[in-house]
């Protein structure tokens, strides 16, 4: 046999023995859950060995531990964290603290603390933060890669003290403004007539007994004589389920309003529609946004998975969930999500990311001033300014009041409502 026949031979043995051990262990890999949780503790506790063995200094394990629980439950979800024993009481002291905040519903995209909606009349409102807006600093301190329990910690403070925050908004440079911490109270629902008889229900908060506050507002426009009703929901973030499950009932007659799911897309309770709470027959409308989450999405999904009506404006954030504390053995905790709500259909509004999150509306309308905005990762780089830098004072110049843009988003609802004949209500 001759060299270059040897050679060739060996080459295809190599080969073949190669082959074979590349197919047994992607036959393993193929045999292994993808998710298998025994594989990720495996790659945990190879970590831990290597830090414990390798890494240049003497490891303060309890600083690896907390680090490590942080990150775990980083990877879940913007609501699921790690509490420190210190968080843990705080955490249970709950309503009995007396710090305030600053009055907005908040979340995280990209790693950035994210607003989704402040509450109408807050003092984060008042200040001029924005729903959309992404906190970057607070008082100097960097929010990205920290947990949103921790940033909400940072935010609250003793009523009357100030907090000052670097704010990033898409096609603007960054601002800094200053808020006053301090206890509030949503506004109540509003109402008024426009032409056609179609009355406008703006509802500010879905927090309990909110509902029987928009029921109110709904009857007086009744009695004013409305005939078609838009419910304007942007901007509504937050609130508890049943009072968004009530609102949707006073239009919606029968079927599935929403749920709760549990682990597995377990159902753990339906809310069906009663015919006795109805109060408006005719057509409606629904207003939503960006900064529509939670209980206001109850109302939206009923709206559009019982046709009932139109839903106007742009997709919504995706919120609603419940959230568990799970005592660990040295008084630290993990706060986890064991609840999310659902449409009717079972559809969660929390999604896995921003693009499975939240509610699409029948009618896609977006505002002016939402339509040539980026992805928050882009808001960076808008201009580099230290958090605590501060310009020279310009001379004063007198305030005018800039134009309010038109509501492109009720225009439409208006025109969709007078297309549709009048039912009795």
């Amino acid at each position: 046999m001759s060299f270059k026949t040897k050679f060739t031979m060996i080459v295809l043995s190599a080969s073949l023995a190669l082959y074979a051990i590349a197919g047994a262990w992607l036959a393993t890999r193929a045999q292994q859950p993808a998710n298998d949780p025994g594989a990720q503790q495996r790659i945990f506790e190879s970590v831990l060995q290597h830090i414990q063995d390798d890494y240049v200094d003497q490891p303060n394990m309890e600083k690896v531990r907390a680090g490590a629980l942080r990150g775990l439950a980083y990877g879940l979800d913007p609501y699921s964290t790690y509490l420190t024993p210190d968080q843990v009481k705080d955490y249970r002291a709950g309503a009995k603290s007396n710090q305030a905040g600053i009055g907005a519903e908040l979340s995280q995209a990209s790693s950035f603390l994210y607003v989704v909606a402040p509450v109408k009349g807050s003092p984060a409102d008042q200040a001029g933060v924005r729903a959309g807006d992404v906190i970057e600093y607070i008082d100097g301190k960097a929010t990205r890669d920290i947990s949103l329990y921790d940033a909400r910690q940072l935010l609250n403070g003793a009523p009357g003290t100030e907090v000052k925050l670097r704010i990033l908004r898409a096609g603007a440079r960054p601002v800094t403004l200053a808020v006053k911490r301090s206890t509030f109270r949503a506004p109540a629902s509003e109402a008024r007539m426009e032409a056609g008889r179609v009355g406008i229900l703006r509802i500010n908060s879905l927090d309990n007994g909110e509902a029987a506050d928009a029921k109110a507002r709904l009857q007086d426009l009744m009695k004013q004589g409305a005939q078609k009703i838009v419910i304007d929901l942007r901007s509504v973030a937050g609130g508890e389920i049943q009072e968004g499950v009530t609102v949707a009932n006073y239009f919606v007659r029968d079927g599935s309003i929403a749920k709760t799911i549990g682990r597995e897309q377990k159902v753990l309770k339906t809310f069906d529609a009663d015919p006795k709470v109805v109060l408006f027959n005719g057509p409606a409308v629904v207003l939503i946004d960006a900064g529509t989450a939670g209980a206001a999405e109850v109302v939206a999904s009923a709206f559009i998975e019982n046709k009932r009506g139109d839903v106007v404006g742009e997709k919504s954030f995706g919120a609603g969930a419940e959230q568990e504390l799970f005592t660990l053995r040295d008084g630290d905790g993990l706060l986890l999500t064991t609840i999310k709500w659902a449409s009717g259909s079972g559809k969660s509004f929390l999604g896995e990311d921003r693009t499975h999150s939240g509610i699409a509306p029948t009618v896609e309308v977006k505002k002016l001033e939402n339509i040539d905005t980026g992805d928050v990762e882009d808001l960076t780089g808008n201009e580099e300014e230290k958090p605590n830098q501060t310009k020279p004072s310009a001379p004063s110049q007198p305030v005018v009041p800039k134009p309010q843009p038109e509501d492109i988003q009720l225009k439409k609802a208006l025109e969709l409502l007078r297309e549709k004949p009048q039912r009795a209500a």
